[in-house]
């Protein structure tokens, strides 16, 4: 069978379709579907996508998404069903507040709150729920119970994958990268050296300023907030650990954040420092690189 090129939109099982089709000797070149959107023309059907991914595979500027090894694929699945469970939990305590304030019972905000209004609902004697509502509200808590039991089985397992990968365990030295925001990059960058910078990185996430720029004057605005959503999650709550625990310790080896902490909002700081983090990680990754602790040097 003679070897040929093709290009697949990167969209859902593209990558199983890549391997398989690699493995027959083809070279497959996966696209992100919004690179591909702007060669359809006129309306959409079959014939016209096929036609846009033939033409937008032969652009000498068109950028390619490598292919996931399924070692990735099933540690994406593990964090995407971990979130998915998150989102759930937070529906149901969420319904549990809600019902029971229907019947004027509140409770202060937190896993403490959440426990007394269950308490409430599992004491019969207590006459201002309702037996209909109490055997609803009842349900609700053992679900809300199961998830709980499951996303922690989640974290076992999201750990223990950690561990036994050699890269995950040497983002974990970066400050501010723990082993959930390590894992996830090892799952999602299939291979760092497709791109040309720690900046390009960083813009893939979406940490990056928003350009508006035009007639050779420069416009920058706050972050684009494209690409991966829940990797720039994972950065931007590391940095803000980070930040909370210099304000309580300080930290040494970071003037800089000092500076900007002295100058700037924690949030705004916090955009920052995940900025550096994500550029950190994609060198370290990029190079095969073990991390080194910066000098202190204001900058």
């Amino acid at each position: 069978m003679p070897i040929r090129q093709g290009g697949i939109e990167a969209c859902a099982s593209s990558h199983y379709w890549s391997r398989e089709l690699q493995a027959l000797g083809h070279i497959v070149r996966l696209m992100p579907p919004a690179y591909v959107k702007p060669d359809v023309k006129r309306q959409k059907n079959d014939a016209a996508d096929a036609e846009a991914i033939c033409e937008a595979v032969t652009r000498a500027n068109m950028r390619f998404v490598p292919t996931k090894m399924p070692e990735q694929q099933s540690c994406l699945t593990l964090h995407r069903t971990r979130h998915l469970f998150i989102r759930q939990q937070t529906a149901v305590i969420n319904s549990i507040r809600a019902h029971l304030a229907e019947f004027g019972i509140v409770a202060p905000v937190g896993r403490k709150g959440v426990t007394e209004l269950l308490h409430v609902v599992a004491d019969p004697s207590d006459k201002r729920v309702p037996e209909v509502a109490r055997a609803c509200l009842a349900a609700l808590g053992t679900q809300l119970l199961r998830l709980k039991q499951q996303i922690l089985e989640f974290d076992r397992m999201i750990m223990a994958w950690h561990r036994s990968n050699q890269t995950s365990k040497r983002l974990h030295y970066i400050l501010g990268v723990g082993p959930m925001l390590a894992t996830a990059l090892v799952a999602s960058v299939a291979d760092p050296r497709t791109f040309r910078s720690g900046r390009n990185f960083s813009a893939r996430i979406g940490l990056v300023p928003k350009q508006h720029s035009s007639g050779g004057k420069d416009k920058l605005g706050s972050i684009s907030k494209q690409g991966d959503r829940y990797l720039r999650g994972l950065f931007v709550v590391g940095a803000l650990a980070v930040i909370r625990y210099a304000k309580v310790h300080g930290i040494k080896h970071r003037p800089w954040l000092t500076a900007l902490l002295a100058r700037r909002p924690a949030k705004v700081a916090a955009i920052a420092f995940a900025n550096k983090i994500a550029r950190m990680a994609w060198a370290m990754m990029a190079r095969d690189d073990q991390y080194k602790e910066p000098v202190a040097l204001a900058r």
